[in-house]
């Protein structure tokens, strides 16, 4: 499978806190550096949902993509995620990625406003204008309370910045359709629906579950790409556990916990999202490790 614009294994990063909440910018390089070792990520999203972007401040925003930038070193993407229900914010904050060094934007639909299918083709447009920098869009209807139509989606394919979707409709018809007949690099949003996705035409992956798997991931993708689909189903029913774990509180929180037990963080989150329970992480350790992906401490 050749490698999209933004890689194939791309894993949507938490931003690390400290005890007190604080951005902990030398947190955000060490997990940046160890979530792109060799044969894991070649693409990091920094700032989106999982990244509580909605909790971020624009200067913690600029900061993160600065370090992470700087932390990888060029050798997997950084895309940024500048998606605001204001278009102008959105504006605002592209333009500060592509400053700060990022090579793509994640654009989610605007959330809460449910504007029109024109007044979110004006959102995406108007955006895609402001930079130099290739876009992802996000359709995540579930949470944003509007969905892209395909004939949002072929209207937006036409624009040269506008290359790829990650998808979280759950609609695998939907999917194929926006494969058929749009050009987009299509990755998949739903990290249960992965090998599903891949067999309709999807690239790759936009993952939570990057965080503690990305190599048994980009396992699974170089075996459906290798035509070896019965290996590829092994490791999707291997990963199922984590799949659903990982996803039994919020993706940032369970990310974060699962993160802190390999050593790496202090599972801290910023309000609304709170911290798992004892109970909670024993539950999500029990599923790392029926996946296969049983914390073992960062040296």
């Amino acid at each position: 499978m050749s490698t999209a614009t933004f890689g194939n294994v791309v894993t949507a990063m938490v931003s690390p806190f400290d005890e007190e909440r604080q951005l902990d910018l030398d947190g955000a390089r060490e997990l940046a550096r160890w979530l792109t070792r060799p044969g894991w990520n070649d693409g990091l999203v920094v700032n989106g949902t999982t990244g509580e972007s909605t909790t971020t401040t624009d200067g913690e925003k600029r900061q993160l993509v600065e370090a992470v930038v700087e932390a990888v070193g060029g050798r997997a993407k950084v895309i940024a995620g500048v998606g605001t229900s204001d278009t102008r914010h959105s504006v605002e904050l592209a333009r500060a990625a592509e400053a700060a060094g990022a090579d793509g934007l994640l654009v989610v639909t605007p959330y809460y406003s449910r504007p029109s299918q024109e007044g979110i083709w004006w959102h995406l447009r108007t955006i895609a204008d402001s930079t130099g920098l290739p876009i992802m869009l996000y359709d995540i209807p579930k949470r944003a309370g509007v969905a892209l139509e395909p004939s949002t989606l072929a209207a937006a394919a036409e624009h040269e910045r506008i290359v790829a979707l990650k998808d979280a409709r759950g609609d695998l018809e939907a999917a194929s359709w926006v494969i058929r007949q749009t050009g987009l690099a299509v990755y998949s949003g739903d990290d249960a629906l992965n090998l599903p996705l891949l067999s309709v035409g999807a690239v790759g992956f936009v993952s939570v579950v990057g965080h503690v798997a990305a190599d048994a991931l980009r396992d699974l993708l170089d075996a459906y790409a290798a035509g070896d689909v019965a290996r590829a189903r092994l490791l999707h029913h291997r990963l199922l556990p984590i799949y659903r774990g990982m996803f039994r509180a919020p993706g940032a929180a369970s990310a974060k916990a699962a993160l802190a037990a390999l050593g790496l963080g202090n599972g801290q989150v910023r309000p609304p999202l709170a911290a798992l329970h004892q109970q909670e992480r024993d539950l999500l350790v029990e599923a790392l490790a029926e996946a296969g992906c049983a914390p073992t401490p960062v040296a």
